[in-house]
């Protein structure tokens, strides 16, 4: 059968889609790993979206509680607001109480990836403030560390991501996931697929 991994996350400029689409590519390049895209539902009305002149989301499908349980490992992404997670994962992760309730998340991986508007705007504080949710579910945290090798230490460029996970900054909303960025996108899906697919099989 195969391992599950669920990339689950909001987006609402299409950065953090981004690194979604390649975190999925690096979860699927496991042998033996089913990846999917799931997006949290949009809190904010039509209008609303409006004004902050966001783009229609696209067909990835809506992701519900209760498909959560269905996965053996998650990579969970979403932008920070004043260096936490945005209200719309927020609200997802508030309906999951009946699953914390029969704890069917407990002892599953989750990784964490983000986007932010600066280099002040919360690379890690979202990271770290999210682990919250996942420690209340009894979820294990797998961060990248170091595995990403001299992309970690790269300073003649702007690159987001940290220890944690990998990240973006989106700066005025015109800027886009480097090169260098979606490459530790892709590695973080194979690195999560990979711990995912060695503990579902311990088991």
């Amino acid at each position: 059968m195969a391992t599950k991994v669920y990339i689950v996350y909001y987006s609402m400029y299409g950065h953090v889609e981004k690194l979604a689409e390649k975190i999925r590519e690096g979860a699927a390049s496991v042998e033996g790993v089913e990846a999917k895209l799931w997006q949290v539902a949009e809190t904010l009305s039509d209008d609303v979206l409006g004004k902050m002149s966001a783009p229609p989301k696209s067909d990835v499908p809506i992701i519900t509680p209760n498909d959560l349980a269905e996965a053996d490992g998650f990579v969970f992404g979403f932008p920070t607001r004043f260096g936490m997670m945005s209200a719309q994962f927020k609200a997802f992760l508030d309906a999951t109480g009946g699953l914390w309730r029969t704890q069917q998340l407990a002892g599953k991986p989750a990784g964490i990836f983000y986007s932010t508007g600066s280099q002040g705007g919360g690379q890690e504080t979202t990271a770290l403030t999210a682990i919250t949710q996942l420690v209340h579910h009894g979820m294990i945290f797998v961060p990248i560390g170091y595995t990403f090798g001299a992309g970690m230490f790269e300073m003649e460029q702007v690159k987001g991501g940290s220890p944690y996970g990998a990240g973006t900054f989106a700066g005025d909303g015109s800027r886009q996931p480097s090169d260098l960025e979606l490459e530790q996108a892709l590695h973080q899906g194979k690195y999560i697929a990979t711990i995912t697919k060695r503990l579902k099989g311990s088991a």
